[in-house]
């Protein structure tokens, strides 16, 4: 751990987290898509939570939080890619997007929405059903990426 001199932010791997923040929450996200797994929502939370849990210094709670994540699915997503010759295809692709609100409740102006969505592709010849939770696994992660460097490098 290192603390910077500098604008007396609080800097681990990158990361900067204004010192007077140390808890966090995150509201299970709705999902209302079609065709996507029941429990997808409460899966990114879930993973989300410990992404920030193992790479920050701050504490979950549920009460009265320094900082706030909400959101939902927004896409879900099975799509063919590159088309060969006879109207067959040499992949199919899931992609996952989500909608997340971050809400600082210590500075208001560093409030934001952003969407967020990734996907990963798989052979045509494989049953979604089959590689679904692997592909969700590596979705969700660079998903969370993507959202803790939004909240905590300023990118």
């Amino acid at each position: 751990m290192v603390l910077l001199g500098t604008g007396g932010c609080y800097s681990f791997k990158g990361i900067s987290i204004p010192p007077e923040a140390n808890t966090f929450y995150i509201s299970e996200l709705r999902s209302r898509v079609p065709g996507a797994p029941a429990d997808l929502g409460q899966q990114f939370s879930e993973n989300l939570k410990q992404k920030f849990l193992n790479q920050s210094r701050l504490n979950f709670v549920e009460i009265d939080p320094d900082i706030e994540f909400s959101g939902e699915i927004t896409r879900f997503a099975v799509t063919s890619v590159a088309p060969q010759p006879g109207e067959t295809t040499a992949f199919n692709r899931l992609e996952i997007g989500v909608r997340m609100k971050y809400v600082y409740h210590l500075d208001e102006e560093e409030n934001w929405e952003n969407s967020f969505s990734f996907y990963q592709d798989f052979s045509r010849d494989e049953n979604l059903l089959d590689v679904q939770d692997g592909l969700i696994t590596i979705i969700f992660q660079q998903l969370a990426e993507d959202i803790f460097n939004k909240a905590f490098t300023n990118w």
